[in-house]
């Protein structure tokens, strides 16, 4: 799964490259936890792209709450064409959400050690994801949900799932909403190379969500 993810100089980066100037209120954070607005990048009604703050944990648009008592904040790429609550999402619906890397947690005789993964060039990347509006009684909920999929050699050796990470090539297929046949895109929602990824262990003040900053993601 994808839990702890940074969106720091991703955004900015991704900026540059499709030329599409950042919120104003975009401000680095280098341990985004669930439930917490994540910047997005979707296919606006005009057809252009825009850039949203969407809440981490997708909210189907039939649910009754604006919360889902399952976790959302992921979707299986083995499973998402199928799943109730991703399949409308996934043909019509999907965003880029940009990241410099995620944490995961390996378990050591004593403890969970986290440990950052990026990619091995120091680049940004962007995850694939998917997103949804929920609304009721005047009350309006955009939320998301972070592709995942089975993880690659390297990342194996501490979980057995990462986030779906885009080539940039993929991204007008991923972002096209006129793109509604599953078979299109789910050969996208491969592992990324081995080679192209590399981590670290980093301390245990990642564990708590409030603590923030680029100290966050140095090697111990």
């Amino acid at each position: 799964m994808c839990g702890r993810f940074i969106q720091a100089e991703s955004g900015r980066a991704l900026a540059e490259q499709l030329g599409l100037p950042l919120p104003a209120d975009y401000a680095p954070r280098y341990n985004v936890a669930p439930n917490q607005a994540v910047l997005a990048l979707r296919a606006a009604d005009s057809g252009d792209r825009e850039w949203v703050w969407l809440r981490w944990g997708l909210v189907p648009a039939w649910s009754k709450e604006p919360r889902s008592k399952y976790s959302t904040i992921n979707a299986r790429a083995e499973t998402v064409a199928d799943k109730p609550a991703y399949r409308q999402a996934f043909r019509r619906r999907r965003c880029l959400i940009p990241a410099d890397g995620f944490y995961e947690w390996r378990q050591t005789e004593s403890r969970k050690q986290p440990y950052c993964i990026a990619l091995a060039d120091g680049s940004a990347c962007a995850f694939a994801g998917l997103w949804e509006r929920w609304e009721r009684d005047g009350e309006a909920v955009e939320s998301c949900t972070i592709m995942v999929t089975r993880a690659n050699e390297r990342i194996a050796e501490i979980h057995d799932r990462m986030p779906v990470i885009l080539d940039r090539e993929s991204y007008e297929d991923w972002l096209d909403p006129s793109v509604r046949d599953p078979a299109r895109v789910s050969p996208l929602l491969r592992p990324y190379p081995a080679e192209r990824v590399t981590l670290w262990p980093v301390g245990l003040a990642v564990n708590r969500p409030g603590n923030q900053g680029p100290e966050l993601m140095a090697p111990v």
